[in-house]
């Protein structure tokens, strides 16, 4: 299969993290996370995120959101998020079925809460008849590839905590975040009052296994067991574990980043030499376009990615930890010969 743009998830795997794996393939173990990897793990999450943080490994992206989610809401509760946001677009109402809260979305131009925005969601307070609002999630980085600086989650998590509400934030891609803003974790989580976090790794080189991470001690009440009842415990715990210790310990999270990072910034700077309309400032490995509908139509017979928004002909372009140069310039040169041939408008 010819590389495609389609998603970060769409690459294999760190070869750092099948060592790491292999290596934990050694004979028994005890199950459900009571073994050496996730305890030297976990004393990792306190190094990066501080010592109160609790991590709960989990399959997926979605069990992570959705179990943060459970720990700060009850169901007659309600989380504002912005209107592109994962938890609302991408997870098949997950948040809603297992947890039973409702979502409040906001319309955003970038992919980004403010605070004025979530202020036109929070009202309805101590009235019965309305989902009491009760959290913020934010994604960094966004959907749309822009980045919250630290500023301004600092001031979502202040605004939080003055509805007496708490802040989440996915982080699917927190890696390309934290290189592209030249900041630890924890400045962009812990030190600005994040609650609760999930910590992806398989879009940066990961076979599997995401984490939730409590921030937040208040909120770490019972996980253990709701995690079990969201079936996102995993009996050979230690694997899931075994790649997150190879992934902070060695670098490997900053070297994959900076990698896919530096590939969008390559495709931004080939793209916009064909004249092509980029949308969104190009933050960290993904570039969103818009394009003629039957100039991406055609690419699409050649390479695969996916449209973002068919109705305004806007498509995104996602580079990987194993997106190579050559992988651009194949690519820019498909649609540089898309683009110049003769076509019906």
């Amino acid at each position: 299969m010819k590389r495609g743009f389609g998603s970060d998830n769409h690459s294999g795997i760190s070869p750092e993290i099948l060592k790491a794996i292999a290596d934990a393939n050694t004979d028994h173990a005890l199950a459900y996370g009571d073994d050496e990897w996730c305890a030297r793990t976990e004393c990792l999450f306190k190094e990066y995120f501080g010592p109160q943080a609790k991590v709960y490994f989990v399959f997926n992206g979605t069990g992570a959101n959705v179990l943060n989610i459970d720990a700060m809401c009850r169901s007659h509760e309600a989380v504002v998020c912005a209107e592109t946001a994962h938890i609302n677009v991408d997870e098949c109402g997950a948040p809603q079925r297992v947890v039973g809260c409702r979502l409040l979305t906001v319309d955003t131009p970038d992919g980004k809460l403010t605070p004025d925005l979530v202020k036109t969601r929070l009202h309805g307070f101590g009235f019965e008849h309305h989902s009491q609002p009760k959290a913020i999630s934010i994604t960094q980085s966004t959907e749309l590839g822009t980045l919250y600086t630290l500023d301004e989650i600092r001031a979502l998590a202040d605004l939080a905590h003055s509805y007496n509400m708490y802040l989440h934030m996915d982080g699917a891609r927190l890696a390309n975040a934290a290189v592209a803003l030249a900041c630890t974790f924890k400045e962009m989580t812990t030190d600005l009052g994040v609650d609760c976090l999930s910590f992806g790794g398989t879009k940066n080189g990961l076979l599997m296994g995401e984490s939730c991470v409590i921030l937040n001690p208040a909120l770490d009440v019972d996980l253990k067991y709701r995690r079990k009842q969201m079936t996102q415990l995993c009996s050979k715990m230690r694997f899931m574990a075994a790649q997150f210790e190879a992934y902070l310990t060695t670098g490997l999270w900053r070297r994959n980043a900076e990698h896919s990072n530096r590939m969008a910034q390559l495709l931004y700077n080939e793209v916009s030499t064909l004249g092509v309309k980029v949308m969104y400032p190009v933050q960290v490995n993904s570039v969103f376009v818009q394009l003629p509908a039957e100039v991406w139509h055609a690419l699409q017979k050649e390479y695969f990615f996916y449209d973002w928004d068919e109705a305004q002909n806007v498509v995104r372009w996602m580079c990987s930890f194993d997106t190579t140069e050559e992988d651009i310039h194949a690519f820019t040169t498909a649609l540089k010969r898309i683009l110049e041939s003769p076509r019906t408008t």
